[in-house]
């Protein structure tokens, strides 16, 4: 195990993950300075703790300056820092040795590690498996992207059977040594193409997942994805037509031609919850725990917010909340699991893809789309022609005429397609709002300036 005592290290990025890695090589015996490229990161609350807590916290130019000319042994990067951006570049062409956060704890960690990676599913994926693990009497504790940082649970590691992570292309980076004894493989979709000059590059970053592993691990991988060779064995899932360990056929899950799950027992409907659901039960096939322990937890396991929540019925018409639905795939998805005529309101930041790719889908399932944010001129190009497409200067706007539109018996499903940040602090805020403007609807009559 790596010793970090009298080290000097650079913890680049002051968000949650960042923290946790500061706090953790402090406690591990390492100085340790904070870096950030934003310069009102030096003055927030977290800046302040970390400093009580005999951290230094350097931001905006000093943070570049410290980058630049400071004796740093190594530098940990949290997953929201592109690795192409100045700051980490100074470090780098020093020589100076990058980590990623959930390297940095899985040196540390006492316990396996279930690695569940994806476009899409990634949360609701690991809900279910601490779920199933937990009802079936073993110790477990979620993290990564799932809320908790890695880094907050390898104190705790030592007490625990194990721990389950959601973990992005963000986070696989910077990985070396990083090794799951399980890995989970759900999907791939275009996403983050903001960061990532094409899919090739997403797709090889998603891929390091199974590079540590060996013959003794496994990866539960989606048999509709090709991918390359992989050293662990492979358990794999499919909802289309093909071979597969576990298959679905209408409501029931089968593992090699044997019903072991009906999914109107769970709280989870839709192609996509067939898709966790089989990846969680190939966990637990993984791990040798019997169906019959393992079904219990799933049963019990009530999703997350924002993805295909029910915010509430007006007028007849039931209104969905999608808003975690990020990327193209997952409103490809949510549409399919829909059988009544669908009001989509679709849009939001120019994430660098088009919407060309949904315009098939949309056109068998949507009667109206509604269209918001940044990317909505480019939306109604593309799906013009495939559906009556409307633009809306503002959620509320976009409810109002999604209202005015819908007919008793249909669905207004709010899946956006892309991420928040144009107009809302994140996708729980973003969903948040559609809530309540569902809760408390506008006048069909009333507009915003």
């Amino acid at each position: 195990m790596q010793s970090f005592h009298n080290q000097h290290a650079a913890v680049l990025g002051l968000g949650a993950s960042g923290e946790s890695a500061a706090r953790l090589l402090l406690r591990q015996g390492a100085h340790v300075t904070v870096l950030d490229s934003d310069p009102a990161a030096s003055t927030g609350p977290r800046a302040e703790a970390l400093r009580s807590a005999g951290i230094a916290v350097l931001a905006g130019p000093e943070a570049e300056t410290a980058a630049t000319h400071e004796a740093f042994g190594f530098a940990v990067i949290s997953p929201g820092i592109d690795p192409t951006v100045p700051l980490v570049r100074s470090l780098s062409g020093r020589g100076v040795p990058l980590q990623a956060e959930i390297e940095l704890a899985f040196g540390l960690c006492k316990c396996p590690v279930v690695a569940i990676t994806g476009t899409n599913g990634k949360t609701t994926t690991t809900g279910l498996l601490v779920s199933m693990l937990e009802q079936a009497g073993l110790r477990v504790k979620p993290g990564g992207n799932y809320g908790t940082p890695f880094c907050d649970l390898v104190e705790a590691s030592a007490d625990l059977d194990w721990i389950a992570l959601e973990v992005s292309s963000f986070q696989l980076e910077e990985i070396r040594v990083f090794h799951p004894k399980i890995s989970v493989w759900l999907n791939l979709t275009p996403d983050h193409l903001d960061r990532y000059p094409d899919m090739d590059s997403y797709r090889t970053a998603k891929l390091r997942v199974f590079e540590n592993q060996t013959r003794e691990d496994f990866a539960v991988v989606n048999a509709a994805d090709s991918l390359p060779d992989i050293a662990a064995r492979r358990i794999t899932f499919s909802t289309g037509p093909g071979a597969a360990d576990f298959t679905v056929s209408g409501n029931v899950i089968s593992f090699r031609g044997i019903p072991v799950l009906d999914m109107a027992a769970t709280y989870l409907g839709g192609i996509h919850n067939a898709e966790n659901l089989m990846a969680a039960l190939g966990v637990a096939r993984a791990m040798d725990l019997p169906f019959d322990r393992a079904v219990p937890g799933l049963c019990a396991f009530r999703p997350a917010r924002h993805r295909c929540e029910l915010a509430g019925v007006l007028d007849g018409v039931s209104w969905l909340n999608d808003s975690k639905a990020t990327n193209l795939d997952a409103v490809e998805k949510a549409l399919r699991s829909q059988t009544a005529p669908v009001i989509l309101i679709a849009g939001g930041k120019d994430k660098g893809y088009g919407f060309e790719p949904l315009a098939g889908a949309v056109a068998g399932k949507v009667r109206h789309a509604v269209l918001i944010g940044e990317m909505r001129p480019r939306i109604r190009t593309a799906w013009e022609g495939h559906v009556p497409c409307h633009e809306a200067a503002t959620l509320a706007d976009a409810v109002t005429t999604a209202r005015s539109l819908a007919r008793p018996g249909e669905v207004v499903l709010f899946s956006p397609g892309t991420s928040s940040f144009d107009m809302f602090k994140n996708y729980a805020d973003r969903g948040d709002q559609f809530c309540a403007l569902v809760k408390s609807p506008p006048s069909l009559h009333s507009t915003t300036p």
